[in-house]
């Protein structure tokens, strides 16, 4: 803070004299900064701040000077970025580091099932090839997760299930909603990753029942179940809250995804 913006504070406190002889200001000086204007540089600062402020909740306080000063280019404005690092230091606004890379995927190597869908996810009709992911959520309570199917063709949630473990059940509550709901014709194709819980056994048996096939992408290749990994990149689960013993999740539409909202009694 500086001395004027002290004595401007303490005022009506003290005399002016007597903290302008304390802080070695001449009282002329301090009454000539309180009758000036701010200059050029403060106001376009002002009104830079305000449009940083505005990029940055955007991005739901994501973004850090790097990332804020790019939107600015591409917005046509002609900004430093240390001064853009500068203004948002002294707003207090910072973004958030990416998270470590953390392996989910613990694939069966001894599995046989096939990829049937070859990245091909454009089926011609509803119930003909469903996409399957869990998404990891970081509660204050600790981890949620929760395993989603998606219908490829309309890009809608046909079934979800939300544990705090990553067990067979979890991937199977959800395939057994998504069955029961839409009731498939013979033939559809259940895609997923090679996770444990969809390689599993009793994953396979449901399946067989219902006269689906499954199939599986190949590893450490993202891309053949992007249409999964898509629900966690666009789908984006924003907010995760708990009221009243009820857990909340909302997920943002983005991309053809449907809006999702999914309330959980949680009990201790």
């Amino acid at each position: 803070m500086s001395r004027y913006r002290f004595i401007a504070e303490e005022k009506a406190h003290h005399s002016v004299a007597l903290l302008c002889r304390v802080l070695h200001v001449a009282k002329s000086a301090f009454y000539a900064w309180q009758t000036q204007q701010p200059s050029t540089r403060a106001r376009a600062d002002d009104h830079l701040i305000n449009e940083i402020r505005a990029i940055h909740d955007d991005s739901r306080c994501t973004y850090g000077a790097p990332r804020v000063h790019a939107e600015l280019r591409r917005r046509g404005k002609r900004v430093g970025r240390k001064r853009v690092a500068r203004l948002m230091r002294n707003a207090g606004l910072v973004g958030r580091c990416p998270r470590r890379f953390r392996r989910t995927t613990l694939s069966d190597p001894t599995t046989h099932v096939q990829d049937l869908v070859q990245r091909q996810f454009r089926p011609s009709a509803p119930n003909q090839l469903w996409c399957s992911d869990i998404s990891y959520i970081r509660t204050w309570e600790g981890w949620l997760y929760l395993a989603v199917i998606l219908d490829a063709y309309s890009r809608k949630v046909v079934g979800w299930a939300l544990t705090d473990h990553l067990r067979t059940e979890l991937a199977t509550a959800a395939l057994h909603m998504a069955l029961t709901s839409r009731r498939p014709p013979a033939g559809l194709v259940c895609h997923s990753d090679r996770g444990s819980q969809y390689t599993s056994s009793t994953y396979g048996e449901i399946l067989d029942r219902y006269d689906a096939r499954q199939s599986i992408g190949r590893p450490g290749t993202c891309w053949d179940s992007k249409n999964g990994a898509r629900w966690q990149a666009l789908g984006d689960l924003t907010r995760v809250g708990i009221d009243h013993g009820v857990l909340a999740l909302t997920c943002r539409s983005g991309a053809g995804l449907p809006p999702l909202c999914i309330c959980r009694a949680v009990t201790s």
